[in-house]
């Protein structure tokens, strides 16, 4: 049964120029312990949709349901099973990772003594014992990134969702958060859908791929599936792959003018 199903789950904004329809109409089927990359242009809608199935954004239009529990009807239960670490991040550069942690597991209830051991827990997990008295804004990329996930742990989700997740990070740092990401799913059965531009990431970890452009899903598989389907050979590039389904030139200089 999956733990992500939607159906033609949308989202319009309203401008002074009009509406905006940033998601028009997804539908996607994630399975438990799946790692899922989603993957398209910029303004395809993939966070538009990420902050939909994270309650943080309502849905003008459609269903959904996140391990069970309804999107419109039981936001709550929604949000007590996911876990969402954003672009940007959220940790508050004057806080020490340690109280950041804890102040995270208060946020979710935990009592002072429980909030502090899950706090050592995740440190201990992600590497960042030697940091937790450090405040957040003394912190490299990598490591800044590795406390965001962190953050997104600590009511132990059964659904992880990581918006463009190693953007900036070095390759070493990307290399351990892709560990990270394995061990989630492997250890502890968790479900990990993440946006990225890296093709060669979501490549390297994802179980699956989906393909948004124009607010509506275009293309889905494995990798593999989506180099033979769209690009002729399992040994294409993921590149040429994404360009063809997406319906973009692989060659710029086939690409139509643009009027200036």
């Amino acid at each position: 049964m999956p733990v992500i199903s939607t159906s033609g789950l949308a989202r319009t904004f309203t401008t002074k120029a009009g509406p905006v329809h940033a998601v028009r109409s997804v539908d996607l089927s994630v399975m438990p312990g799946e790692i899922v990359g989603l993957l398209g242009p910029n303004g395809a809608g993939k966070t538009t949709t990420l902050r939909m199935l994270t309650t943080l954004l309502a849905p003008t239009g459609g269903t959904a349901t996140v391990a069970g529990h309804d999107l419109l009807t039981d936001p709550a239960a929604v949000r007590a099973v996911c876990g969402y670490v954003a672009q940007s991040g959220g940790a508050d550069p004057y806080l020490t990772v340690r109280e950041e942690l804890v102040t995270q597991g208060r946020l979710y209830r935990l009592g002072r003594a429980e909030a502090a051991a899950r706090a050592g827990e995740l440190a201990a997990a992600l590497g960042l014992e030697d940091l937790l008295d450090r405040k957040a804004a003394s912190l490299s990329g990598g490591q800044r990134r590795r406390l965001d996930i962190a953050m997104g742990l600590t009511h132990r989700p059964a659904v992880l969702f990581l918006d463009e997740p190693t953007t900036g990070l070095d390759p070493g740092s990307r290399a351990d958060l892709w560990d990270l990401v394995r061990s989630l799913r492997d250890g502890a059965g968790t479900t990990v859908v993440l946006t990225t531009h890296y093709l060669d990431e979501a490549d390297a970890l994802a179980d699956r791929l989906i393909l948004i452009d124009g607010g509506t899903v275009v293309a889905e598989g494995t990798p593999a599936q989506l180099r033979t389907r769209y690009a002729g050979s399992p040994d294409a590039s993921l590149q040429d792959a994404f360009l063809a389904a997406t319906g973009r030139p692989a060659n710029p200089a086939d690409a139509a003018p643009v009027a200036v």
